[in-house]
């Protein structure tokens, strides 16, 4: 019965149907499932085949997005019973996230954390028009693996050099890796800043940061 279940909210998940994910998570923990193998056995394999949908253009955004909404449902109603049990996901490594300075777009960098928090990283989302120096604030406070600036203009794609150029001046940037993305990036203007690399998409940044961190190789 645990297994059906389980199969069920990947599903829901998967076809990002809220109410559904929320009451098969509590049917599973009813069920005496654990917290974390509904995480991994459902809400990761489900936001990993959409995950893969995506990938291969047979989901878009608002799919994506809606994934994302049914995973976080079932997430708030795990969350305080891992705590209770005093249990954890499994750590991947630290990500900062942020939408830097002058610009407000916030859908596709709160897509980026939702596919690392599936992924078994801990995310800190900044938000939207994060000043240079709370970046460099976080990535030393946190210890970050990760640092991913998003930037949506043209305008304000600048800023990610010049959190990069920060990063170095406080003696940071050989301890994190950086990724960039947003709609006037690509993986020339990356090189061109230094950063560590450039990620079109949610799924993208997920699959480099793995990559520049070691989790997989590149040709995964």
């Amino acid at each position: 019965m645990s297994d059906d279940l389980l199969v069920q909210l990947t599903q829901a998940v998967l076809v990002g149907d809220f109410a559904s994910a929320a009451a098969l998570t509590k049917d599973a923990l009813a069920a005496g499932v654990e917290p974390l193998t509904v995480i991994d056995r459902s809400l990761v394999a489900g936001m990993d085949q959409a995950g893969e949908k995506f990938s291969s253009g047979e989901y878009f955004l608002p799919n994506l997005l809606i994934a994302a909404r049914a995973m976080q449902e079932s997430m708030d109603i795990l969350e305080p019973e891992l705590l209770s049990r005093d249990e954890q996901m499994a750590n991947e490594g630290t990500v900062v996230i942020g939408t830097v300075h002058g610009d407000i777009h916030e859908i596709g960098k709160s897509l980026v954390g939702t596919m690392f928090t599936a992924n078994g990283f801990k995310v800190h989302d900044l938000g939207v028009d994060v000043p240079v120096e709370t970046f460099v604030a976080c990535v030393r406070d946190t210890g970050a693996d990760i640092l991913g600036l998003s930037a949506l203009l043209t305008t304000t794609m600048v800023v990610q050099r010049e959190v990069i150029e920060a990063l170095s001046e406080a003696g940071l940037r050989e301890s994190v890796k950086v990724l960039v993305g947003g709609a006037p990036v690509n993986a020339a203007w990356a090189r061109e800043i230094g950063a560590d690399g450039y990620a079109a998409d949610a799924v993208a940044a997920v699959r480099l940061a793995q990559q520049v961190l070691g989790r997989i190789s590149s040709s995964t």
